[in-house]
C-alpha cells in the first residue's frame, strides 16, 4: 500500500470518527424528536442526512493525501540523501525543508561525517600497508628475480645456445637437399632459434608486476602497452593523471591486473576499453570488453578474483559494480571518494 493511500484511508478513518463523536455530542445536548426534517431538508438538492458525512469524508479525504503526498516527498528526500550517501557524496542539510526533516538531515550528514572517518583511517591505514608491504615485497622479488635470471641464463639459456650451434653445424655439414630429413632439421634449427629469441625477451623483462615507485598513471599505462604487444586483443585507454595516496593507487592497479587477466583468461574478447578519471570528489576505474560474458546469478568462474577485488575497493573505501550480459561482454566500475586532507586536520 502506498504512503498517500494510506494516508487518505486514516484521514477519512478520523473524519468519519470525529463526525460520530460530533452527532453524539449533539445528539446528547439537544435530543431531536422528528428525525424527518434531517431528510427534507436539501442542500444543492441533496439531503442534509447524506450531504455532512459524505462532505466529512471528502475532507478527510483531502487531508489525508494532502498530507501522504508531503509524507512522501520527505521520503523521497531521505531516500536521495541515502543514495548520495551510498555513492559517497556530500549531503547538503540546508536544502532540507521542514524542522522534523532538518533533524533527520542533521543526523544523516553525522553518521557520514563517522564513514568518512572511518573510509579515511582505512585509507591510511591502506596506505601505511602497502608502503611497508611493497618494500617488503620489493626486496624478496629482486632477490627472487636475480635467481630465477641467472638460473635461466646459466642453464637454460646455454643450454639452448649449444643447441643452435649443433644443429647449424649439422645443417651445414649436409648437402644442400629438398628432401624431408633436411626440412625438418632446418625446422628444428629455426624453432630453437625463435626459443632462444623468446628467452633473451623473457629475461629482458623479467621483473615484479608493481607500480616499483611509479605513479598509478605510469604503471597503468605500461602495463598495458606491453600487453598491446604481446596479447592478441585492442586495448584502448584513457587514464587520466590524479594524486593519490600510496594504498589507494597499489589497489586500484592491482584490481585493474585482476581484471585484465580475467578478460584474457575466460573473455574471449576483441577489444577492451579501460578508464581512469576523477569526476568531483570520486576516482572511477573502469574495464569494459566485448566478450562472451556471463550471467551474473552464476558467476562461480573466477569468482575467486572477484572477491579479491571487491575487498580491495572496500577495504580503500569504494565500491565495484561489476556488470555482464551473455554474448555482449562485461563492465566492471570501481568508485572510490576522495577525502580532502584537509577534513583529516580538522577532525
Amino acid at each position: 500500500m502506498s504512503t498517500v493511500l494510506r494516508y487518505m484511508i486514516s484521514g477519512i478513518g478520523i473524519a468519519f470518527l470525529v463526525l460520530a463523536l460530533i452527532s453524539a455530542s449533539v445528539y446528547w445536548y439537544f435530543p431531536i424528536t422528528d428525525y424527518e426534517f434531517l431528510w427534507k431538508t436539501h442542500v444543492l438538492d441533496v439531503p442534509f442526512v447524506l450531504l455532512v458525512p459524505f462532505a466529512s469524508l471528502m475532507i478527510g479525504a483531502f487531508l489525508g493525501m494532502f498530507s501522504g503526498i508531503s509524507s512522501r516527498r520527505q521520503l523521497k528526500i531521505v531516500e536521495q540523501t541515502l543514495k548520495m550517501i551510498e555513492d559517497g557524496r556530500q549531503v547538503n542539510v540546508k536544502e532540507a525543508g521542514g524542522l522534523e526533516l532538518r533533524a533527520v538531515m542533521k543526523r544523516v550528514a553525522a553518521i557520514q561525517q563517522q564513514l568518512g572517518e572511518k573510509i579515511r583511517q582505512s585509507q591510511k591505514m591502506a596506505s601505511e600497508k602497502a608502503v611497508h608491504q611493497e618494500q617488503r615485497i620489493q626486496d624478496i622479488i629482486s632477490q627472487e628475480r636475480h635467481r630465477l635470471a641467472r638460473e635461466l641464463h646459466d642453464s637454460v639459456s646455454q643450454q639452448l645456445f649449444a643447441a643452435s650451434m649443433i644443429m647449424s653445424a649439422v645443417n651445414e655439414i649436409r648437402p644442400q637437399s629438398d628432401d624431408r630429413e633436411t626440412k625438418q632439421l632446418r625446422m628444428v634449427e629455426e624453432t630453437i632459434h625463435q626459443t632462444q629469441l623468446e628467452m633473451r625477451a623473457l629475461l629482458l623483462h623479467l621483473r615484479p608486476a608493481a607500480l616499483n615507485g611509479k605513479s598509478l598513471q605510469k604503471g597503468m599505462e605500461e602495463l598495458l602497452g606491453e600487453l598491446l604487444q604481446k596479447v592478441p586483443i585492442e586495448l584502448k585507454w584513457k587514464i587520466e593523471t590524479i594524486q593519490l595516496d600510496k594504498g589507494v593507487e597499489d589497489h586500484l592497479f592491482r584490481i585493474l591486473q585482476e581484471s585484465v587477466s580475467n578478460i584474457l583468461r575466460h573473455a574471449e574478447a576483441k577489444t577492451a576499453q579501460i578508464l581512469l578519471i576523477q569526476r568531483d570528489d570520486l576516482i572511477i576505474l573502469r574495464v569494459e570488453d566485448d566478450g562472451v560474458g556471463f550471467k551474473m546469478e552464476a558467476q562461480k568462474t573466477g569468482s575467486y578474483g572477484l572477491q579479491n577485488m571487491h575487498e580491495r575497493a572496500a577495504e580503500i573505501g569504494g565500491t565495484l559494480k561489476l556488470v555482464s550480459v551473455p554474448g555482449q561482454g562485461t563492465r566492471l566500475e570501481v568508485k572510490v571518494p576522495i577525502i580532502a586532507a584537509g577534513d583529516e586536520n580538522d577532525d
